[in-house]
């Protein structure tokens, strides 16, 4: 058996010391050429990604692929058209890090509404810090949190701040009643505008797809209190990233926590998001709000089940709900 991984410098060294067993490993880096990529799979037996894109041409090279298994959740760099047409099942790992990206998003909240960051610094530069005006945070109990996409994130988002923060949480999901918001203790608003008009901070837990890519633009921004932080911990093209610059260089916003970013990774200087190095109410973290030891050991434990489904000839579990994912008709099966 032949196994490519992409994105190798996520290091994950239980799952490839238990592929080796299975047969030949090949590492490709993150930034792998289109070419070098298609090359790579026309022999290989299985394909995990990450992040590497998956185009069609690629897929187009792979005469005798068993499966697609991207080892993470969101799967928009994947071809599944293609896939599709070429009888090739993809399948993602939706659930193993869905209390820890919530976490990571809740801590952006919490470090932009208690200034944490220019706190540290002051302290590491002078030593002491007044109570003055400069430094006054805010609190997140009594506050209105708005969330776009309620779904498995997004809901561990909601307990966290409604039912460990006393504040108050609304969503703006499509598709989900509002019976069955209540159940998680979450007010539906039908109108996006009027949910960001309500909001003291806005989270992002939605997946990235036509109908999503750039939801939040400059008018939605517009819409936004001047008080209010935005975090996004999902996809980095569900905002218009030059927008929301002008939005913080503006004063517009109160401030941003981001996790993600369209074209990653960044740099200090020639890249859209790069200003917001010089801003103190920005947080910005390299796409690691999943990278914990516990989600790592879920990771590389259900990547392999599904990596020997495929190997084997089984059908691949699918767990995730992505319309996308569901559309295979072969070679998978649905939890």
């Amino acid at each position: 058996m032949k196994i490519v991984r992409t994105d190798c410098e996520l290091e994950t060294p239980d799952l490839d010391a238990e592929l080796r067993r299975r047969g030949e490993l090949v590492l490709l880096p993150e930034g792998v050429s289109e070419a070098a990529l298609a090359a790579e799979v026309a022999g290989a037996d299985l394909l995990l990604m990450c992040y590497t894109p998956v185009t069609a041409r690629v897929i187009a090279a792979a005469t005798r692929l068993k499966g697609i298994v991207k080892y993470g959740v969101g799967i928009d760099a994947i071809d599944i058209p293609a896939a599709i047409a070429r009888g090739i099942p993809v399948v993602n790992i939706p659930e193993y890090a869905e209390e820890t990206v919530a976490e990571g998003a809740f801590t952006l909240m919490l470090a932009l509404a208690k200034k944490l960051v220019p706190l540290d610094r002051q302290m590491r530069a002078e030593g002491w810090a007044w109570p003055t005006a400069r430094w006054m945070g805010s609190d997140i109990a009594g506050k209105t949190v708005g969330i776009v996409g309620l779904g498995r994130i997004g809901k561990s988002f909601a307990r966290m701040a409604g039912q460990g923060f006393r504040a108050r949480v609304i969503s703006c999901t499509p598709g989900m009643s509002a019976e069955d918001m209540a159940a998680h203790g979450v007010e539906k608003v039908d109108d996006l505008h009027e949910m960001l008009a309500q909001s003291d901070v806005v989270s992002l837990h939605c997946t990235l797809n036509d109908t999503t890519r750039h939801i939040i633009g400059a008018a939605e921004l517009a819409a936004m209190k001047p008080t209010a932080f935005l975090i996004n911990s999902s996809r980095g093209a569900l905002v218009d990233e030059t927008a929301l610059v002008a939005a913080l260089t503006e004063g517009r916003i109160a401030g941003a926590g981001l996790d993600v970013f369209s074209a990653e990774p960044l740099s200090l200087s020639g890249h859209v998001m790069s200003p917001l190095f010089a801003l103190p109410n920005v947080l910005m973290l390299p796409h690691l709000t999943f990278y914990t030891a516990e989600a790592m050991a879920r990771l590389e434990r259900e990547t392999l089940e599904r990596c020997d489904e495929a190997l084997s000839g089984r059908p691949l579990l699918v767990k995730s709900r992505d319309p996308r994912l569901r559309a295979q008709a072969g070679g998978v099966r649905f939890a």
